[in-house]
């Protein structure tokens, strides 16, 4: 089938044919005339029976003119799907904010819409890069470094699009930095605290192998007892890195095991009430008749136990008491002790349960502490679904209490 101006051309050259046939015949001009007529007639006929919708569909589909790209930015499934995107995005063209999402729009404010791109994004490194943009420049991943505030770290990239347009993706790296500090201050701190007793150690045994033998025996075993302390520190620093470890390894797993809270409480101040170190006499138990099950770890949650008593009895006072509660609260359960030590200062509290964290340094290291115990605390109680308090105040005293979801036995 032809379009109309294909049709009236194929008409037009059939009557010229038509036309100089009769005159080479020798036809009259009434006859020529009555063919010329017809072939008017026929090529009318041709060009009113094709459908005007189908030419002009074709005109439309072969006019390069009216031919544009779609805008990604503009289609709807787009925005949707800018929505649904938790980091900060945004759609710009022209070097204009088209389109931003909700994440972007409370880390920049709602005015970056419309606004040019370079303004809106307000970091050195950000403004340099897309002002050269345009040009030849690789699409690299910028570091906003103190970015939107100091400490911060954030990274952007750019995705090209056609008429100009592009997509600009911004994601917060200052979670991953600070895991990042945190794993280095570990394995630094962790050397320092080996470093310092093994150091001791060699000094002494040094010393040791250069005395003159049984003139020697008092300083001699000040000595051996110095070394057996030190060793026994390291030991126990081993012993807190490995417990952390695991305690970290089993976090995402919640225990299904049915304990009894009380008892595990009661099994742990008789083995301190038992061992050298302790103060026997100033544990004071109020933990009542009345059995606490709940979902636990019956190691771990013993562990958590000896170490907040046993901190208690390095901190507290000689002669003060050291009160261990257990207190039903509802659905919960709450472990509670006190004592009657120098207490801590407000701005020390929020730090005590990280690692190797002490407030009085000396202190610590004389009573044998190693800067493990709170935060082993802290991360047992994390995985018991168990929300840990402080409370201390200077010159009175600290309390430390835990609260656990009861089993729903209880």
């Amino acid at each position: 089938m032809f379009d109309r101006l294909s049709s009236l051309v194929i008409a037009l050259t059939l009557i010229a044919i038509a036309a100089i046939f009769a005159a080479l015949a020798g036809g009259d001009p009434p006859t020529i005339a009555m063919m010329a007529v017809a072939g008017f007639a026929a090529t009318f006929t041709v060009y009113s029976a094709l459908p005007p919708a189908l030419s002009a569909t074709r005109a439309q589909r072969t006019s390069p003119a009216e031919t544009r790209p779609l805008s990604l930015l503009r289609h709807p499934d787009f925005a949707r799907w800018v929505d649904q995107e938790k980091d900060p995005l945004l759609g710009v063209a022209d070097n204009v904010v088209a389109i931003a999402n909700d994440a972007a729009i409370r880390l920049l404010g709602r005015h970056i819409v419309g606004a040019d791109i370079r303004t809106a994004i307000r970091h050195p490194l950000a403004t340099e890069w897309l002002s050269r943009i345009d040009g030849d420049a690789p699409l690299e991943t910028i570091d906003l470094v103190d970015y939107p505030r100091p400490g911060q770290r954030w990274t952007m990239r750019i995705a090209a699009l056609s008429n100009g347009e592009r997509i600009v993706f911004l994601s917060d790296r200052s979670a991953i930095d600070a895991a990042d500090r945190m794993r280095s201050d570990f394995v630094a701190n962790a050397s320092h605290e080996l470093r310092t007793p093994l150091a001791a150690i060699i000094g002494y045994v040094e010393t040791l192998q250069d005395m003159n033998g049984e003139d020697d025996g008092a300083t001699r075993r000040r000595f051996l007892s110095i070394i057996e302390r030190e060793a026994r520190r390291m030991q126990q620093l081993v012993i807190d890195l490995l417990s952390i470890s695991r305690v970290e390894a089993d976090r995402f797993r919640r225990p299904t095991a049915e304990v009894d809270l009380a008892a595990i409480v009661r099994h742990t101040i008789t083995q301190l009430q038992d061992s050298e170190s302790a103060r026997p006499k100033d544990i004071v138990a109020a933990l009542g008749t009345e059995a606490m099950p709940m979902l636990g770890d019956e190691a771990q949650l013993g562990q958590l136990a000896h170490n907040i008593i046993s901190n208690a009895l390095k901190y507290g006072r000689p002669g003060t008491p050291v009160t261990v509660e257990l207190l039903r609260e509802g659905a919960r359960v709450r472990l509670s002790v006190s004592d009657e030590g120098d207490g801590i200062a407000p701005d020390h509290i929020p730090r005590l349960t990280e690692r190797f964290y002490r407030v009085d340094e000396a202190r610590s290291r004389s009573v044998g502490g190693t800067g493990l115990g709170l935060a082993i605390v802290k991360h047992i109680s994390e995985r018991h679904q168990g929300q840990l308090h402080i409370d201390s105040e200077p010159g009175k005293g600290t309390s430390v209490s835990i609260s656990f979801p009861l089993a729903a036995s209880a």
